[in-house]
């Protein structure tokens, strides 16, 4: 079933849904299945499983540097179908621009439409670990409004390279990001919402959000995505803060602001054990006012554990 279905089948009721992030490679899937087991409790209509893009790794011969390009972590669609199998749970698989060409895409659409995958997160990706900035892979598409248009186009029976008439087309819900705090590459918030408003106008269903910890930045991120002439569902993406270190790692790799409160709380923390209760905290008062604001979605990013998403679920469904 469709995300979007789901939140219409809900009548209003905010659904509870998480994000897990495939294990490295020679990682064992039970460990991604003893994270997932705890939550299944709160009946999530739908999972995200993340992707990555390859990676050159360097590797010694004769004296010198080889490169080599490598994936970390295993396909996503495999995953995706695993996990819909064994719990009978809608899955959406994470789709790059970066890493990929168009015609790698469409074999993965063709794929998730294959395994019965009714939906889709297009999205542009990061740049390379070595790259400053985001390059697009030759052959594939620089804009996730790009991407959104060839899986829209798909929909349809169009294919890169000819318009097929088949028996079933796929029918994909497509999900796209949205940055309450502007994309980290946008020069304005005002452009970050244009970029955002064309990857609707390409065929975006809903939009997820970066995480974010101050409510106020969801509420009036909404506010003028519906001034814009966006009606799509938004649906808070929400991550609960669990070492110190996050109070750097999180505004440098995201470029997020963290509450002044927030801060204050963690700096007081003697050990991360501590930190960890903090984060459920504020996660759960977070949840109760988005809950009392009829968010559509509750959307957690587990980060591969489920404890603490355990607690605030506990707390809030």
């Amino acid at each position: 079933m469709k995300v979007t279905d789901h939140i219409k089948k809900s009548k209003g009721k905010t659904l509870f849904s998480f994000e897990i992030i495939p294990p490295k490679k020679g990682k064992n899937i039970q460990e991604l299945y003893d994270n997932i087991d705890p939550l299944m409790e709160f009946k999530p209509p739908f999972i995200d499983v993340t992707t990555s893009r390859e990676e050159y790794v360097y590797i010694e011969k004769d004296g010198l540097l080889d490169r080599k390009i490598t994936r970390m972590r295993p396909g996503t669609v495999g995953i995706c179908a695993a996990i819909k199998h064994k719990y009978d749970v809608d899955t959406v698989p994470h789709v790059l621009c970066g890493g990929f060409t168009k015609e790698e895409t469409e074999y993965l659409l063709v794929d998730c439409h294959y395994l019965g995958l009714d939906n889709v997160m297009a999205l542009r990706g990061d740049a390379m670990s070595h790259q400053k900035y985001f390059q697009p892979t030759k052959g594939g598409h620089s804009y996730a409004s790009d991407l959104v248009e060839q899986i829209k186009n798909l929909n349809t029976g169009k294919f890169l390279h000819e318009v097929m008439e088949v028996d079933t087309k796929p029918n994909f819900c497509i999900g796209v990001a949205g940055y309450p705090e502007k994309h980290i590459e946008a020069p304005s918030l005002k452009t970050d919402l244009k970029r955002l408003k064309e990857k609707v106008d390409a065929g975006a269903d809903y939009i997820v959000t970066q995480m974010f910890f101050n409510n106020a930045d969801y509420f009036a991120f909404v506010d003028k995505v519906k001034e814009i002439g966006i009606d799509v569902p938004i649906i808070p993406g929400i991550k609960p803060i669990a070492t110190k270190q996050h109070l750097q790692l999180l505004p440098q790799v995201f470029k997020i602001d963290l509450p002044e409160e927030l801060i204050s709380e963690v700096e007081k923390c003697k050990n991360n054990a501590e930190v960890r209760q903090v984060g459920v905290e504020w996660c759960i008062e977070q949840s109760k006012e988005l809950l009392k604001a009829g968010a559509p979605v509750l959307h957690y990013y587990s980060m591969g554990k489920s404890d603490n998403i355990k607690k605030i679920a506990e707390a809030i469904f």
